[in-house]
């Protein structure tokens, strides 16, 4: 091969190269935009009090976890505790400040991060969603309380006792 050959072939790979790359990142812009489109729902129907819409964007098999280290449930586990608040339109009413979503190879799960504004202040909320039968339903979501470095010393001196408790039932 000549200079003029080498040069024309580095060039056209590295075009192959970049439109695999811009492809691999809008691959699943569609999908992006309906879990998007699924959690902003999913939070709205939390605020609205829309027991049976709430519910029936999560999986029947998934899972719950709350930002107390005793709340952990499955749906139908969930769907009872949260019934009296939502039948007193005493429920949540997180918007999402910031959202990440990534997917696995096959396109069939997704997981994601956010951070939320709460009435708790900011927290995150981090799952996986898996698309069943044309709609992406919640597998799992956890709730976390955010924590400000500054202040992490504070806290811990404030749950200490509870969760030394805890600690103490936990190991035996």
């Amino acid at each position: 091969m000549n200079k003029l050959t080498t040069a024309y072939t580095l060039i056209l790979f590295l075009m192959g190269f970049s439109l695999l790359t811009a492809q691999s990142k809008t691959g699943f812009e569609k999908e992006k935009s309906e879990i998007t489109t699924m959690l902003d729902t999913f939070n709205a129907m939390a605020a609205k009090a829309d027991y049976i819409a709430y519910f029936n964007l999560f999986a029947e098999e998934s899972t719950f976890i709350g930002t107390d280290a005793t709340e952990i449930w499955d749906k139908k586990a969930f769907m009872v505790w949260a019934k009296p608040y939502f039948d007193k339109k005493k429920t949540w009413n997180f918007k999402a400040l910031k959202r990440n979503i990534y997917f696995s190879k096959d396109g069939k799960l997704a997981w994601f991060d956010e951070l939320l504004d709460t009435q708790m202040k900011i927290c995150r909320g981090s799952g996986v969603v898996e698309k069943i039968n044309g709609s992406w339903k919640v597998k799992q979501y956890v709730l976390s309380m955010t924590v400000p470095n500054e202040v992490v010393d504070k806290v811990v001196t404030e749950k200490a006792p509870i969760e030394d408790a805890l600690i103490k039932k936990l190991k035996s």
